[in-house]
């Protein structure tokens, strides 16, 4: 019943309730009404009947028993003719000798045998409704009695009047079918009911959904106008608030974003020329370094290592504002796949087998920004090499599974993987997955400027788990990316 209720619209469900709540109005009171108006048709042609028949048998004095037959006969005539609501066929009984009104047959088949044993030693009359061939009957049994005093003697002759109850059926078959036509009307006009009650309800709810449709896809100016004072009125009202709530604390954390950024980037920039010639300065240091004191030469190692390390998180800070401000450009060239990695692992002196292994078929091409594919390169390898354990496995190729051709790029390592709380988060900005790593490990921007990067060519990268053991991270790039 839950998922039927699911499938089915708050419209559909509506019209489902009045329809359902009218029809079991209507037929309720046409059930009621019909068996008040049966109760009362039956009830009072019987009562009639019985009534008459009582008066005549009353009068009907019995002098001898058995009773003389040509008497008999003649006083089941003359009941007949005066038989009410309308004229009866009437059957008397003594023993075995019956007579009739209609003088053909003395006994009638809708006399039952139950109502003979009911009406036996029973001084006040019985009736029954029979229904015969598809025809209805009205039988009243009543006995000749004797009065003494107060006390009235059976004599054993029974009269039987029988009545047809077409007329009373007719009328009932006649309610039946007005209430019959009557419930098509009222069904009609629960419909239209039911259609204005959804218009009025679902009107409402549908503007809700578009705005919270709006709101969602960042139209947060997105309002409601609040009509009348009932339960969906102050959903509207709670809406509009929770919009105008929502619009603030937005425009706040943007505000709060924005000089957030702007920091980093003016710090940046500020820290690159004293940088520029901090670095210069150690470089001559760690030239004459070994004509100096030991502990003196470990200090400007130190510095200079220290030093290195500042300079190229600025860059990275630098590089990240750049990503912030929508500034990143790509320089698109057909570039040999292969050789541009080749590259990046010569300048980075990767070249042993014992640390990196590749699988680099010549002849891929494709158009990418060398600078920046020698960035995500570098930084997948380096990221390895730092949190994975070696040989760390490169390999590139082509899928052709999907819609259009795709460059795909897998740096593997061999180290124990990346804890599952830890790969939702890894692409963040200085998320670092091990709070234990020392501090000389990273500036935790490596994989989230990769991200961008990546994304700038209109690709994807993913991070997994091998089943073999080590982290994966997968690079798919469009070869005809839009840029």
């Amino acid at each position: 019943m839950r998922n039927l209720s699911g499938r089915l619209g708050l419209r559909t469900r509506l019209l489902a309730a009045f329809l359902l709540v009218a029809a079991i109005s209507a037929l309720t009171t046409a059930a009621l009404g019909y068996r008040e108006a049966r109760t009362a048709i039956l009830k009072q042609a019987q009562d009639t009947a019985v009534a008459s028949l009582r008066d005549q048998a009353e009068n009907f004095v019995v002098d001898t028993l058995p009773p003389d037959l040509g008497i008999l006969q003649k006083q089941v005539m003359d009941m007949a003719r005066r038989g009410k609501p309308r004229t009866w066929i009437v059957f008397a009984e003594y023993g075995t000798l019956s007579v009739s009104s209609n003088g053909t047959r003395t006994r009638s088949a809708v006399v039952t045998d139950a109502l003979r044993v009911q009406i036996r030693g029973n001084p006040h009359g019985a009736f029954q409704r029979v229904t015969q061939h598809g025809v209805p009957w009205l039988v009243v049994a009543m006995p000749a009695v004797i009065a003494h005093s107060e006390v009235h003697e059976a004599t054993g002759l029974v009269f039987y009047a029988v009545m047809r109850l077409d007329d009373e059926q007719s009328t009932i078959n006649a309610m039946v079918g007005a209430a019959r036509n009557g419930a098509l009307p009222a069904l009609a006009i629960a419909v239209i009911l039911a259609l204005l009650a959804a218009r009025g309800v679902l009107r409402p709810v549908r503007d809700l959904h578009q705005a919270a449709r709006r709101l969602g896809r960042g139209c947060l100016d997105t309002r409601l106008e609040v009509k009348g004072s009932d339960e969906l009125a102050e959903l509207t009202h709670t809406f509009n608030q929770t919009a105008s709530k929502l619009e603030r604390s937005v425009e706040e954390l943007q505000r709060a974003e924005a000089r957030a950024r702007r920091f980093a980037a003016d710090v940046s920039h500020e820290l690159r020329t004293p940088l520029s010639g901090m670095l210069a300065v150690t470089e001559v240091l760690d030239e004459d370094a070994e004509q100096l004191y030991p502990d003196t030469a470990a200090a400007v190692r130190l510095i200079s290592t220290e030093t290195g390390r500042l300079a190229a998180l600025v860059e990275d800070l630098l590089e990240i504002s750049r990503f912030d401000a929508r500034a990143a450009e790509l320089n698109l060239d057909e570039v040999d796949v292969a050789e541009a990695t080749h590259a990046t692992l010569q300048r980075r002196h990767w070249q042993d087998p014992a640390q990196v292994q590749t699988d680099l078929p010549h002849g891929i091409r494709a158009r990418l920004d060398t600078r920046r594919f020698d960035v995500v390169i570098a930084n997948l390898i380096g990221n390895a090499l730092r949190h994975g354990s070696t040989p760390v496995r490169v390999r590139i190729y082509i899928d052709t599974r999907q819609d259009s051709a795709r460059l795909v790029i897998e740096v593997a390592d061999s180290g124990p993987g990346i804890a599952p709380e830890a790969l939702p988060h890894i692409f963040d900005r200085f998320y670092k997955a091990d709070v234990a790593r020392a501090r000389s490990s990273g500036s935790g921007l490596g994989l989230a400027i990769t991200l961008e990067n990546v994304q700038l060519h209109g690709g994807t990268i993913r991070a997994t788990n091998s089943t073999v053991g080590g982290a994966v991270f997968t690079v798919e790039i469009p070869l005809e990316a839009e840029t």
